[in-house]
């Protein structure tokens, strides 16, 4: 029986940012799923100061439905997607980016629903929690301004992250490109840019999130490496793999490497897709 890959998003996206993988994935006889996390997709908030012409003053404190929404939240939801998918065959679970945390978290929760993991430059923390990676050398060469010139709100004020992705100045613009979709046009990327949502949870994880070798440790796993990702250098993509091949040395990551940079794959999914199709094929 063919498995179904089950493709969980990233911070501030949802699953329509995997609509041209999937035709892919369809194109090559494979079934998937895409997950939206709580607050994502349809369920996000687009305050209408996000709207044109923008009210920057009223964006920074309009509510947010996504205020409170935690990790274990977007864990249930996907376990919840899991035992469904679960009674048609195997699953291929796949976390992009900071959907990696969710995967973990899940695969450390119910390791029973997963028959393999896949990580798309995607956080599988093993020694450190997630926001304490950003400390490390081998995050040296991002620049977290590229991010922060798009912040539309103090986290304080409005208990969630929050950024404006409809900004036309063209400092952040470029910033933003270079961090997440550097080879691709600059229409290719205000494209993506316009599927991105304005909100996302502050819960991240900590210790108790991080990589189990007794649960999460005992399922296959592959990491697939974008060598251009500038956003999550090589480096620390590199990290990720050696500290979880450590902790479970006798289940090391099949690693794979597509040239792209964080969001590249998704644009030009079809290498993506051929080397997605040959994981679910083991």
């Amino acid at each position: 029986m063919s498995p179904t890959l089950v493709l969980v998003h990233g911070a501030f996206a949802n699953s329509f940012s995997f609509a041209p993988l999937q035709a892919e994935l369809a194109l090559r006889g494979l079934r998937s799923l895409a997950v939206d996390l709580p607050g994502h997709g349809f369920e996000a908030t687009f305050p209408v100061a996000y709207q044109a012409p923008q009210d920057a003053a009223e964006l920074a404190t309009a509510p947010g439905a996504i205020k409170g929404v935690t990790l274990a939240d977007n864990a249930a939801r996907v376990i919840e997607v899991l035992e469904r998918v679960r009674q048609h065959g195997p699953v291929v679970l796949v976390g992009h980016s900071r959907g990696g945390i969710t995967v973990t978290a899940v695969a450390n929760a119910r390791p029973d629903l997963v028959d393999r993991l896949v990580y798309v430059s995607a956080w599988a923390p093993v020694d450190l929690d997630v926001g304490d990676y950003y400390a490390e050398p081998e995050m040296a060469s991002f620049d977290p301004a590229a991010v922060a010139g798009a912040a539309a709100a103090n986290p304080a004020d409005v208990g969630l992250l929050r950024c404006n992705f409809r900004t036309g100045d063209p400092a952040v613009l470029a910033g933003l490109k270079a961090a997440f979709l550097a080879e691709g046009t600059d229409d290719e990327f205000r494209a993506f840019l316009s599927t991105f949502q304005p909100d996302e949870n502050l819960d991240a994880g900590g210790p108790e999130d991080r990589a189990r070798a007794a649960t999460w440790g005992t399922v296959p796993r592959t990491y697939v490496r974008l060598s251009e990702d500038a956003s999550m250098p090589l480096a620390m993509q590199d990290r990720l793999i050696r500290e979880a091949d450590a902790l479970t040395p006798d289940n090391p990551y099949d690693v794979r490497t597509l040239s792209s940079s964080h969001l590249g794959w998704l644009v030009h999914p079809a290498p993506a897709a051929d080397v997605l199709a040959e994981v679910a094929a083991r």
